[in-house]
């Protein structure tokens, strides 16, 4: 082993460009729903090629916004995914429905879209068929399936395709999580794009950054205009400065967050670019090692946008005393995910039990997240894989 150095988690890649565009909106008297935020709005509005881009204050802002633009209410139904950031979930319970989970793609770690099938078709059959997807516990004011929302896991789309043919069929609104797939393609369209509304998400280890901060963009005109009134305390178009057509929000994304991303924006693709060679490193080094599964990319994801390097162990190894050892090293790893149904809460409210989802449960054991950054290098990379290697030749 070389000599021990300390590898960031995750890095942004900032520049002087950002630095004075930030510097220029702090001489300005206007730091909150200024110019910045119209023209960091229009730069994505033209990058993903629709109607509307909505700049917010957060991912899960974003999401929120999205489940009231689709009329999801109280005791409604959203089918969506155990394997994700808890935010994909809690968005549905902040308006008091129901997250039905499906199990996810063994390979992708995205939802299972045949599963996502069958289980809209016995949600509307009802009777025993439905109640086979419902939880244990607090689901019993349970509506009617208003949703589906699918999470683009580690910047790889989920196969959309069969998932909105579904929704099409049975008039359910598809909202896409592509908090982590900012750049990614999918069949040659961009991920986010592909359901009713999307939403890219802008936090620090993200493809690119704002501090805090995401973007929801959609093509449709009525949630467009619903959701910028509701980010902005719930004034609409003609409201006064103290009058607000709607209960509402302060979901508003700042300048200084906008000019940021304006930058960011600009220099997308190359830091997307940047990745892509930083995860092609790593899958180069680490298939060397024994007891490693490195990520794989599914026929259907054109571009893939790596927002975090995830790799799997083999079942005999423990995940987290690899992970304990290799901090020892200087070497900063996190499991990804603990799945949602997991999650405290989530078992108190609803009763999930070990077993329920067993692929989400069986990635959440065996998945680790590694230093990963567009700005990393091959030394850093080769750090991290001697560190992996060498833990695991000495459990």
């Amino acid at each position: 082993m070389n000599k021990k150095i300390q590898i960031p988690m995750s890095s942004p890649d900032i520049t002087d460009a950002e630095r004075e565009a930030v510097a220029e909106v702090l001489q300005s008297p206007n730091l909150s729903m200024g110019s910045r935020i119209q023209k960091f709005e229009a730069v994505f509005q033209d990058y993903v090629g629709i109607k509307h881009a909505i700049g917010v204050s957060s991912g899960t802002a974003g999401l929120h916004l999205c489940v009231r633009a689709a009329g999801i209410d109280q005791g409604d139904l959203v089918i969506t995914t155990p394997f994700s950031f808890v935010a994909s979930s809690n968005v549905i319970l902040f308006e008091r429905a129901i997250p039905i989970f499906v199990d996810i793609d063994p390979i992708s770690g995205n939802i299972d879209p045949q599963l996502v099938a069958k289980v809209v078709k016995d949600l509307f059959k009802g009777g025993a068929a439905q109640d086979r997807w419902y939880p244990r516990r607090g689901a019993e004011d349970g509506k009617q399936l208003k949703a589906i929302l699918p999470v683009d896991v580690f910047g790889q789309p989920a196969d959309m395709d069969p998932i909105c043919k579904i929704a099409e069929e049975y008039g359910l609104k598809v909202i896409e999580d592509s908090c982590e797939a900012l750049g990614a393609e999918y069949k040659g369209r961009k991920a986010g794009t592909l359901g009713d509304l999307g939403v890219f998400a802008f936090y620090p280890n993200k493809q690119m950054t704002t501090g805090e901060g995401a973007v929801i963009i959609t093509d449709d005109d009525q949630a467009a205009d619903m959701m910028r009134a509701l980010r902005n305390q719930g004034r609409s178009p003609g409201d006064t400065w103290l009058q607000h057509t709607h209960l509402g929000y302060n979901y508003r994304l700042d300048e200084m967050s906008a000019a940021l991303g304006e930058v960011q924006a600009s220099r997308l693709d190359s830091m997307i670019d940047k990745r892509t060679k930083v995860a092609s490193w790593y899958s180069e080094k680490l298939a060397r090692i024994p007891g490693i599964e490195v990520p794989s990319v599914a026929t259907h994801t054109t571009r893939m946008s790596w927002f975090v390097y995830v790799i799997r162990f083999s079942k005999e190894l423990d995940r987290d005393d690899i992970a304990q050892k290799l901090g020892k090293l200087g070497v900063p790893a996190r499991p990804y995910f603990i799945p949602i149904h997991q999650q405290p809460y989530m078992v108190t409210r609803f009763g999930y039990q070990a077993g329920d989802f067993p692929i989400t449960e069986d990635l959440g054991k065996r998945s680790l997240a590694i230093p990963f950054s567009s700005v990393m290098t091959e030394e850093q990379v080769d750090y991290v894989c001697q560190s992996i290697g060498d833990v695991i030749e000495n459990l």
